[in-house]
């Protein structure tokens, strides 16, 4: 079986396009830091709407067609052009915020539902004091170059994302090791790893050295399929995700 996963830097490749027209390209995704659940693409809308920076969820997203490239958006361009302006330069949202941007699109918010949300499922007003706090959201571009600590020392950095596009959550985490180790890159699941430590840019798993640098190795672009988990999880002594 083989998953449809891309990593972020493959994405930006793609032209994405709403129902009337080309939309942008990728720039980055913020992500939440609890779930690795990718919340928003942020998108260079290049010509269309010069200067400007537009978020779209998820539930947003169409199909990808290969051949051309593509990324359909299922909003129209005028949808797209009237939803409220955020600052996406960092991923610091209110939730106050992400309620006006959802209820643009009449849209349940991902906090109140137990997926990331459908298309055509009516905005509900709630409590205007709830969940005011800012969402955990990490910005993609931000996260990449962090340092990744093992047990007895440093192995390399975060150099990209693998994203799983079932239900765009961060499946892995694309790591460079050290030019020691010949420019081996691999793969390390979210959920192997102890802490991210975000004022010192450092991502910590509770593995050694060794352990890491014996890992499947991770070719760039390549295509991930199951066998190659079943050897990286079992390499790791994880529990399969898929089970």
């Amino acid at each position: 079986m083989l998953h449809i996963m891309r990593r972020i830097q493959d994405l930006k490749s793609f032209t994405l396009h709403a129902k009337d027209g080309e939309l942008g390209r990728l720039r980055e995704v913020f992500f939440d830091d609890s779930s690795w659940r990718v919340r928003y693409l942020v998108v260079e809308t290049g010509h269309w709407l010069v200067g400007r920076q537009v978020l779209i969820t998820p539930e947003a997203l169409g199909s990808i067609h290969e051949e051309k490239w593509t990324l359909q958006i299922e909003l129209t361009r005028e949808q797209i052009e009237t939803s409220p302006l955020m600052d996406t330069k960092q991923p610091l949202l209110s939730r106050q915020q992400e309620e006006e941007y959802h209820r643009h699109y009449n849209w349940l918010p991902y906090w109140r539902s137990g997926l990331l949300g459908y298309l055509g499922r009516s905005y509900e007003n709630k409590d205007k004091g709830e969940e005011t706090e800012d969402p955990h959201l990490r910005s993609s571009d931000e996260v990449s170059g962090y340092q990744v600590e093992a047990r007895d020392g440093e192995v390399g950095y975060v150099e990209d994302f693998v994203i799983d596009e079932k239900d765009w959550v961060i499946r892995y985490l694309e790591i460079s090791t050290h030019r020691g180790w010949f420019g081996k890159k691999i793969l390390l699941a979210p959920t192997w790893i102890e802490q991210v430590d975000w004022e010192d840019r450092k991502v910590r798993v509770d593995l050694l050295r060794e352990v890491i640098r014996s890992a499947p190795e991770y070719e760039e672009g390549q295509l991930i399929g199951r066998d190659y988990e079943i050897n990286l999880y079992s390499h790791y002594g994880r529990n399969q995700y898929w089970e």
